[in-house]
Formats: structure tokens, sequence, C-alpha cells
């Protein structure tokens, strides 16, 4: 009898990473085999639910920013620690339409009860966003889990959106205050954090977003044409879809300080134009934010009706006031839908229509349907 050939495997050696092994920076999370009570298999689906996200595109066909994966994660997160709280028996195919009503009622008498101004009730805004974002992980749970949707059970209480108020803008009294605040782009001011947040505010003030300040990066300038060049959010760097924005020859100005005074930073040599003061690294969204308020107390005005975001609804009802069309308006700002011309320009609309149609009254004073 022929003696039996052997072969070598020519397969790759399986190795299996142990709990503590994979690296911290790991940008998709590990599913863990070691499940043990509820609460485990509940964090197992959770990390396969953000591997979904990290992995797949939205309805628009763009992968999921990390921001919105996050605010994805927390929503289901909320709900597994009240499962917890309340002794909950299951995973999250325990969440039928009338679970998920109990937890919705909890969190609203929680987090939007109080923030009522009446303390009756009234507002439902967090818990609006709350059913938003857990919407998409239950239509994930019913493909991968053949749970059935609770959302659209009829028995299923879904919370109003609230009604928008209108967004307020800010006075030029106050815009010439803060930046007075900031130095008023003085040469002889040379402290970093100083120029920076004048450089900032400036940049602000010609209608930018926050986090469209800081998608800024330093080849986005071009100064010797007075334009910067804003990269859409959802499409990321790869889009194709930059928009040109004009800046005042004053911001212009300010930026060419700060960027003196960045190459000097030992972070200089980073894409992303700001830079921070005392953490050394790009700023965020945080670092803006406490900024306007820190500059707006030092300007003698109350930070608790100025963010970062009021500078762009006040360059919208500018701009509008002075004339400038709607569509140009849209163009600058990338808007598709004429519903954010009127949401941002809603500050000032009634005094801009009474403007207008005094001007075109004293222009044709004896039209036959005034006699």
């Amino acid at each position: 009898m022929a003696a039996r050939k052997t072969h070598k495997n020519p397969l790759r050696t399986r190795t299996v990473a142990r709990r503590g092994e994979l690296p911290a920076d790991a940008s998709v999370l590990a599913l863990s085999t070691e499940v043990e009570t509820d609460a485990d298999y509940r964090a197992q689906v959770l990390a396969e639910w953000v591997m979904y996200l990290q992995t797949t595109t939205n309805r628009r066909g763009r992968p999921y920013q990390g921001r919105t994966i996050d605010a994805y994660r927390f929503a289901v997160v909320a709900l597994d620690r009240w499962m917890s709280e309340q002794g909950i028996a299951g995973d999250f195919t325990a969440c039928d339409a009338q679970l998920l009503n109990r937890f919705f009622r909890w969190y609203y008498a929680k987090h939007d009860l109080p923030k009522s101004l009446d303390g009756r009730g009234g507002y439902t805004g967090g818990t609006n966003t709350q059913q938003r974002n857990l919407r998409l992980f239950f239509v994930w749970l019913e493909q991968e889990y053949d749970h059935p949707n609770p959302y659209l059970h009829a028995s299923f209480q879904r919370f109003a959106a609230p009604e928008l108020g209108k967004p307020r803008t800010l006075s030029q009294d106050f815009v010439r205050d803060v930046l007075a605040a900031t130095g008023g782009g003085s040469p002889r001011v040379r402290d970093f954090e100083s120029v920076r947040d004048h450089a900032m505010i400036r940049v602000l003030t010609e209608g930018l977003r926050a986090e469209e300040l800081l998608n800024l990066q330093v080849d986005d300038l071009h100064l010797s044409e007075g334009v910067l060049i804003v990269v859409p959010l959802k499409g990321g760097r790869n889009s194709k879809d930059g928009r040109v924005i004009p800046i005042q020859p004053r911001t212009v100005a300010a930026l060419h300080r700060y960027l003196r005074l960045r190459t000097k930073h030992n972070k200089h040599a980073e894409p992303w134009l700001w830079l921070g003061a005392r953490s050394h690294r790009p700023m965020q969204y945080m670092g803006v934010y406490r900024m306007v308020k820190r500059r707006t107390e030092e300007a003698g005005h109350d930070p608790a009706l100025v963010t970062p975001h009021s500078f762009c609804h006040t360059w919208t009802d500018d701009l509008l006031s002075a004339g400038v069309s709607g569509e140009d308006v849209m163009a600058i700002r990338g808007w598709k839908s004429h519903r954010m011309l009127l949401r941002y320009g809603a500050d000032q609309a009634s005094s801009r229509a009474v403007k207008s149609v005094s001007v075109f009254s004293a222009a044709a004073p004896g039209r036959g349907w005034l006699r």
C-alpha cells in the first residue's frame, strides 16, 4: 500500500486577538464573544450596529460622518442604560412599540419637560431627535435579526418636532465690540490666541457655520483673490462641490496676520487651519463655542444670547437687507431649498418688507389702486 502523501497547509495561520490586544485607535469596534448578561449582548449588538454605520453609506450614497455615527450610537446607549435601570430582561429585540413608548415618555419627562417654559410640557425637541436617531437602528434590527420594526406599529407614539422660532441676529455694536475684544485687528497685537480669535470671528462674519470654519485647511485660502473654498460637510474632502466664498478685505488682512503667527506654532505642518493655543491640536467645536462665549463676555455683552451660529444668521440678514437676491445668497451658502433662506432670514424679514414697500411707494406715488 502506497504511503499517503502529506500536503502543506495553504491557509494562513488563524490568530485570535485577546481582549485588550486590539489597538486603542481602531476605527471599527470589535465584537466580543464573551456574553454573560443581557447588557453584554446588547453591547455586542451595539458594536455591530456601529460597525455597520462605519462601513456603509447613507441614502445619498455618502459615508456616514463621525458626528452622525456618534449621535446614532448615543441614542442606542441611552436606550440600553434605561433598560438596565428598569431591569428589563432581554436584548434589543425585546423592544416592541409598547416598551419604546415607555422609554420615550421617560426620556421626555427627564430631558424635555424641564426645558418647557411653563413647566407643563410643550417642548419635545429632545425626544423627537431621540426618536429620529433610533429609527434607523430598528430598521437595521429588522433586516439583520428579523425583529418587527416597532416604529411601524399602529400604537407607536411619535413626539412632534417643535416649531422653530425666529433666529436672533447680532447688532453692529456687538460685532464691533467683540472684534475690539480680540485686538481689533491691530498689528501691535501679536499674541497667538488674540490674533487667531480675531481671524476666526472675522471668518464667522462671512457667513460660515462653525463646522465649515473648523473644516477649513490652509490650502482652502486664496487670499490674493479674496476668496476661500468651503468643502461640503456631508460630502467630505473628495467632493467636487466646494463653494467659493468671497471675503472682505479686513478678513483677508486678519487671515494674513494669523498665518504669519501660525508658522511659529509647533503644529504648523498640520493641514487644518485653526490650531489650539494650549492643546496644540486642531480646534474642535467646543473650542470655538467657548471662545465666542468668552469674547462676548469680555466685550460686555450677554454670552447667553450668542452662539457661533448667530453670525451665520446675521450674515444672511445683512445680505438680504442690502438687496442681494435670495438666489445669490442660496448659491453662496450652498442651499438647495428656499426653506433655508426663509429660516435664516426670518429675524428682520418684516422690517425688510416694510422698507421695500416704502421705497416702492415713494417711487410711484400715483398708483391708481391707492387713489
